[in-house]
């Protein structure tokens, strides 16, 4: 099923007035039908029974909007100029996600506010047109390490094809919804949340850095065009697709934080020990140089001991003078 862009003449205006100077005629004509002729009359009554027949044929487009029309069944063509129409009354629109409200997670808003604007949207079944975002809610998935993870993302999208997303499913917009869930689902089981060894994230057979942290440009795009695969069929673009939010579940989100702040420790504590090893050996080196003073093997490692105690310590040292002599 493809679109057909119907091209017709924005001549819904002129039908409007001229149904109102039918009306006009024909309540003329029952008045002067009662009066002369009654079979006067009875053409006048009809007339008046028949002339709203042409008021369901009108049809008022806004910029970015579509209407897709169908007669006894049969697919005629889609309209997406603006402007007041005029088509044949026995047509009809179809939109079957026109009462479809989506939330965050896609599914159907049952408040009264969206009942009330789904029952416009039903009254009227025109298919927007324009750039829309889906921000489905955190979803709890496993990633590549078995870890869980919390993640939501942002889908801008429109409708590409109006034929394909009217015909081609049942509901354009929970498939889209649906079809996120599951791009979603399949993209993260493949990263790491953070960079771990021996992780192949790309298919290629060898280690990479990749991760949901590190690499949140590429794993978006990798979630759009999963995404595109799956909508192609139901006429729908997929824009752009963005990581929202990004953390570990409740469950484990205490222990990796302390892994975190061990990992942190231990980065930080290695670079204390080389920086104080390094003053150290700059110390001893002068010592030596300007021969201030002569240490054997037994003060050297004295010394060493309390420069690394002084340097590395995490509070501040309280110094012990010595007062008596050297040996």
């Amino acid at each position: 099923m493809k679109e057909k862009n119907l091209i017709l003449k924005k001549n819904g205006l002129a039908v409007l007035l001229l149904s109102f100077v039918i009306y006009a005629a024909a309540i003329a004509g029952v008045v002067l039908g009662a009066q002369r002729s009654k079979l006067l009359m009875g053409i006048s009554i009809f007339v008046l029974c028949v002339t709203w027949l042409l008021w369901p044929g009108l049809k008022v487009l806004r910029p970015q909007e579509a209407l897709v029309l169908t007669l006894f069944g049969k697919y005629i063509g889609t309209l997406r100029e603006p402007g007041f129409y005029f088509v044949n009354p026995f047509c009809s629109a179809v939109n079957p996600a026109a009462g479809t409200r989506l939330r965050q997670s896609g599914d159907v808003n049952d408040t009264e506010a969206a009942q009330a604007v789904a029952a416009v949207s039903s009254a009227t079944k025109k298919i927007s047109l324009k750039v829309m975002t889906l921000d489905n809610n955190r979803q709890k998935i496993n990633d590549c390490l078995g870890n869980p993870v919390e993640i939501g993302i942002a889908v801008t999208w429109k409708i590409q094809d109006t034929a394909k997303a009217v015909f081609n499913v049942d509901n354009y917009k929970e498939f889209l919804s649906l079809q996120c869930d599951s791009a979603l689902r399949n993209i993260v089981r493949i990263y790491p949340y953070d960079v771990a060894p021996n992780v192949d994230t790309t298919g290629d057979g060898i280690a990479d850095e990749g991760s949901l942290r590190g690499s949140s440009e590429m794993v978006a795009a990798r979630i759009r065009d999963e995404i595109q695969n799956k909508v192609e069929e139901a006429g729908i673009e997929i824009i752009d697709a963005r990581i929202t939010q990004l953390s570990y579940a409740p469950e484990i989100a205490a222990v990796m934080l302390q892994r975190q702040q061990a990992s942190a420790i231990i980065d930080a504590r290695k670079m204390i020990v080389d920086g104080a090893v390094g003053m150290v050996e700059m110390a001893l080196e002068h010592l030596n140089e300007n021969q201030t003073i002569v240490l054997d093997e037994e003060r050297k490692a004295a010394m060493v001991s309390n420069l690394l105690v002084v340097l590395c310590g995490n509070h501040d040292a309280q110094p012990v003078i010595n007062s008596g002599s050297l040996y």
